[in-house]
């Protein structure tokens, strides 16, 4: 099921660096996926459900050309995607063999699949760009997926970037990386997100004014009161 339109564009007002204040108040540091820089500069902030895909090491018998045409491949993934996901690939971290490239992307595209994350790299790296597809990957290499990994299964829980990945759980992903919200709290985030990049703003518009550090990050209960009156006069 894909989110609901009021939590996309919800989750679309909220930095990913907001993201991690608010779950870091929760007791989650560890979830933003490391190596999942933007292929395009400027690609926008993407929402979804996570899709995983899991890649494990490379061996010979079975990492071949001749397996893009199994029953367990990443063609039989992409055509089992829902719209408006986002593809999670976890890549084990290998840098040198692109998980999808040109083609795959852009049947991805077709199928209006949202983003592709991953901390491994891409292939075919102008073709994938002109898909459509927006995607956050650790670089790129010109060598198949098969020179070094073998795709093994999709939406399951997989490791990417070092961060433990349900399928379903929410993805949030933009210039600062992306960053992974579990399924059970994204209730408690959408309620108190807002507010947190809200509060941001403000105290922004304090800085600009020459107003001093301590005391207004983090505010006291001056700074507080300030702050709530502020938010009265908006309504």
């Amino acid at each position: 099921m894909t989110l609901e339109p009021h939590v996309v564009e919800t989750l679309k007002s909220v930095s990913t660096a907001t993201l991690t204040t608010v779950l870091l108040k929760k007791g989650l540091r560890n979830i933003w996926l490391r190596g999942t820089k933007p292929l395009k500069p400027g690609q926008g902030r993407v929402v979804g459900k996570a899709f995983t895909l899991r890649f494990i090491p490379a061996r010979e018998d079975l990492a071949t050309p001749a397996s893009w045409a199994s029953p367990i491949s990443t063609r039989a993934a992409i055509e089992a995607m829902p719209e408006g996901c986002i593809a999670v690939a976890d890549a084990v971290g290998v840098s040198d063999a692109g998980i999808f490239g040109d083609i795959l992307c852009a049947r991805m595209a077709k199928r209006k699949v949202v983003g592709l994350v991953t901390d491994g790299v891409m292939r075919d790296a102008e073709g994938v760009l002109a898909s459509g597809m927006k995607v956050w990957c650790n670089g790129v290499a010109a060598p198949p997926s098969v020179a070094g990994l073998t795709f093994v299964g999709w939406q399951e829980p997989i490791n990417c970037g070092g961060v433990a990945v349900l399928p379903d759980d929410i993805v949030v992903v933009d210039d600062d990386g992306a960053v992974l919200i579990p399924a059970a709290l994204l209730e408690e985030v959408l309620a108190e997100a807002p507010e947190q990049e809200l509060m941001e703003a403000w105290i922004m518009t304090e800085v600009d004014r020459g107003v001093p550090l301590p005391g207004l990050y983090p505010m006291n209960a001056e700074t507080k009161a300030r702050y709530e009156a502020w938010k009265e006069s908006q309504k």
